[in-house]
């Protein structure tokens, strides 16, 4: 055996993800690709995997994956010859407590939003489906009659095989060792039989991903978990179709295997591996069995399938298999070298995930974009908190055992907390606040008045902080609250080519006077929103850069990534030099100039401009600017003097009854405005023009930008597509987004956002309205609407402006 000194791309690691990456690259792009297997493929967890194809996930992209990735293990057998064991059984999952069959009614409309079938039956129904299930306890179940199971090893060299038919070459028993770099980027691959230069390279090696981004200097946040399921002897009875079952609220699962059994779960002690390196000879290995550790499932298992009482257990596989801090794989581009992409971090979703999964990473490593909104996978949602290996451990086991609970809105993780707060954390506590964490940040999420514990309560219906909520929306729009706001991104941006290279990758002018601000998307080549930041111009050659604190990692890199080669400028991460206090409200001005002489009239100081200026002997920088559609100011202040600032303002506000507020009011005062929050209401895969956001997009200049070719190919076509906004009367609805929306009882799109809009007094949602022959004002504006809530349908109104405008002083409902 002899590697190739060279090869467009490198695919690291034989599993499923692996084998489908390098299948899709040699199928679609006819690339020259190489891959690498250190054992066997599939060697590492793909063959020990309990093989469950499940589809639906919140985010419709990744619905989208999944669901490609049945419709691939359908038919390519035909095209490879190779069968992949799938099995098309359709999945019951169970329901024995009334929260979850909420859960399961709401994940049901989600299903039905994505043009997925799926249906709630009765206990009765998955007796008749299931007659060895014990069904006493259900209150129902969700059956999704196009899930399935497949045999990971058969699809994996199914897909082994495919990939050699289209060109790529695959080699076994090849170590990678290390890469050769030059400027950031790799240019070989270093391994124990020879080195191979190549243009990218694609990370797909498992559980050894981490070490083997390491090598690059790359950081891939996944812990591997020891996983354990049993496979029965043979059961009388069982149906060799019978449907496979996820039993959340027993945390197990089931699905038929050669006429017995596997069952497994997922506990809420589950058991990590190691914090260090995994072995490189973990080849086709497990763990010792641990039947004292598996006992609970065993328990749980029985009283469901009362028949396993009494069955032999062939065999138990305890395995180590992939997981991350937050339940959702890793894809994507390495922020630290952007010629690295990443597969990895599975959370037992590899099967599943595998065929769809290499289709994007594909396309992804060819095009240098990802070719859908895959923001709830991307590897660049992780942020440098992720290095430290214990807190990944930690989290992760603490995600691991949420695996089969039940999914409640707003609910937080509790590991690895306080991580990193803000200088105002202890005076917030004070408050009664509670807080939230983004990216390792504590935030305020809400302050709990005296008589209420300052804690979540979670439930499906409205949580215990919805009434305090209401009362600080309420008192940002009579009166002046402040937001800390300090976990905000902020990056700046200087140097000669500064300005040349913003007008570049934004889509609005950023060419404007020094102290004034530009809100702009950043887009990819297809004219879809990968980002949207506010710019502001502190001097010819120097710009402040403000983003959402999750965006911190993504947004930096899609900006670096795409400053024109050749070009002189730095740009430099700044987020821990400024705490952000922002001041709004009605009286926010009586405020900020009873704290600093400098002139803060609307004539001296207006909207859409940065002013530096002095507060409580510090110098601060106030951006004109709102997220909540009133009078205010963001204050970026020096970092160290964010508590003395915050206590001037709170002294100075004292008379105008100033007091602070959280992150939940804020959503709710966005929502009544109107204001679109990356990652839910704008995507990658919506245009400014189908966001409403085209006025905030440069194409009447004659300045080439990012994007700027396919809005113009877009240009004379009708949009398809258009975002709006929805009211409800009645105010007992919980709207969350994902809810289907009905036009004269069709559906037409489903909701990207929702909450409640406290100034209105009403439920407020937002989401895209889709008609293939066009969605004109007329079309939108002449249709009866329902939203389906939870299964149930509700009558809602729609709203083309915003909802609550401060000017008007008025409100639309």
């Amino acid at each position: 055996m002899t590697l190739p000194s060279h090869a467009q791309l490198v695919v690291i690691g034989g599993g499923i993800i692996g084998c489908s990456t390098a299948y899709h690259l040699a199928r679609d792009h006819k690339a020259d690709v190489v891959l690498l297997e250190q054992g066997r493929l599939t060697s590492g967890s793909t063959w020990h995997a309990a093989g469950l194809v499940g589809q639906l996930r919140s985010s419709a992209s990744i619905t989208r994956v999944l669901k490609y990735s049945v419709d691939l293990y359908k038919r390519l057998d035909e095209e490879t010859g190779l069968a992949t064991g799938w099995k098309m059984t359709g999945c019951l999952r169970l329901a024995t407590n009334q929260d979850r069959w909420t859960e399961f009614k709401r994940l049901a409309t989600t299903a039905k939003s994505f043009g997925m079938e799926m249906h709630l039956v009765s206990p009765e129904e998955v007796k008749r489906m299931w007659p060895l299930m014990e069904t006493s306890d259900l209150v129902g179940a969700s059956w999704l009659p196009t899930d399935g199971q497949a045999s990971p090893s058969d699809i994996t060299q199914s897909l082994a095989k495919g990939a050699r038919m289209h060109g790529a070459k695959l080699f076994e028993e090849v170590r990678v060792t290390g890469f050769e770099m030059k400027d950031g980027r790799i240019t070989a691959v270093k391994t124990n039989k020879g080195d191979i230069a190549c243009e990218k390279v694609v990370n797909c090696a498992g559980q050894w991903a981490r070490q083997v981004g390491a090598m690059a200097g790359i950081n891939v946040p996944l812990q591997p978990v020891k996983h354990q399921y049993i496979i029965t002897e043979k059961i009388d009875g069982l149906s060799t179709d019978a449907p496979t079952i996820r039993d959340p609220d027993r945390l197990t699962y089931f699905k038929e295997e050669v006429g017995g059994l596997v069952m497994g779960g997922y506990e809420p002690n589950p058991q990590g591996w190691t914090t260090g390196d995994v072995p490189n000879d973990w080849e086709f290995r497990l763990f010792d069995d641990d039947f004292d550790h598996f006992e609970q499932h065993m328990t749980q298992a029985i009283a469901r399938v009362p028949a396993l009482e009494k069955v032999g257990v062939k065999q138990m596989i305890n395995g180590p298999e992939s997981f991350t801090p937050d339940g959702n794989f890793i894809l994507g581009v390495a922020p630290e070298c952007s010629n690295m992409f990443v597969g990895a971090g599975f959370n037992a979703f590899g099967i599943a995930s595998g065929g769809g999964a290499g289709w994007v990473l594909a396309q992804w490593a060819v095009d240098g974009e990802a070719p859908l909104d895959l923001w709830t996978v991307d590897i660049r949602r992780f942020s440098g908190l992720h290095r430290d290996r214990q807190w990944v451990s930690d989290r992760t086991l603490e995600a691991y055992g949420k695996h089969y609970t039940i999914g409640f809105p707003h609910e937080e993780y509790q590991s690895g907390r306080p991580r990193i707060v803000s200088p105002l954390y202890e005076r917030l506590k004070k408050h009664r606040a509670v807080f939230g964490s983004k990216l390792g940040w504590e935030r305020p999420n809400w302050f709990a008045p005296a008589g209420i514990e300052p804690k979540d309560i979670y439930s499906m219906g409205r949580q215990n902080w919805f009434e305090p909520v209401g009362d600080e929306h309420r008192h940002v729009r009579e009166a002046v609250g402040i937001f800390d706001q300090s976990s905000f991104a902020k990056y700046e941006m200087s140097g000669p080519d500064a300005l040349k290279a913003l007008d570049w990758i934004c889509a609005n002018d950023v060419n404007k006077p020094v102290g004034r601000l530009t809100y702009t998307q950043l887009l990819n080549t297809r004219g879809g929103i990968e980002a949207d930041i506010v710019v502001a111009r502190l001097a010819d050659e120097k710009f402040y850069i403000v983003t959402g604190t999750g965006f911190r990692t993504h947004d930096l890199s899609w900006i670096s990534d795409h400053i024109p080669a050749g070009f002189d400028v730095t740009l430099t991460d700044v987020t821990e030099d400024f705490g952000t206090l922002s001041l709004m409200g009605p009286r926010a001005r009586d405020v900020l100039s009873a704290v600093t002489d400098a002139d803060v009239c609307n004539t001296a100081f207006p909207f859409g401009h940065v002013r530096e200026i002095v507060i409580a002997g510090h110098t601060v920088r106030a951006l004109r600017v709102t997220y909540v559609g009133e009078l205010g100011w963001e204050l970026h202040v020096p970092i160290g003097a964010a508590g003395e600032i915050f206590d001037a303002l709170m002294a100075a506000g004292k008379p105008h009854g100033i007091r602070p507020v959280g992150y939940r009011a804020l959503e709710s005062l966005r929502l009544e405005k109107g204001y679109r929050a990356w990652g839910a209401d704008i995507t990658p895969n919506d245009t400014p023009q189908e966001a409403g956001l085209g006025w905030a997009v440069k194409l009447m200049k004659n300045t080439d930008f990012l994007g700027r070719r396919a809005l113009e190919g877009l240009s004379g076509a009708p949009l398809t597509k258009r975002f709006a906004g929805f009211t409800v009367d009645d105010p007992d609805v919980v709207l969350l987004g994902r809810e289907t929306i009905l036009r004269n009882g069709e559906p037409v799109g489903y909701l990207s956002s929702g909450g409640f809009g406290y100034t209105l007094g009403k439920p407020v949602g937002y989401g895209y309205v889709r008609n293939v022959d066009g969605v004109s004002d007329e079309f939108l504006t002449s249709g009866d609407y329902e939203l389906v809530v939870a299964m149930e349908r509700t009558k809602a109104r729609i709203h083309l402006k915003p909802l609550y405008d401060p000017a008007m002083a008025k409100v639309k409902a």
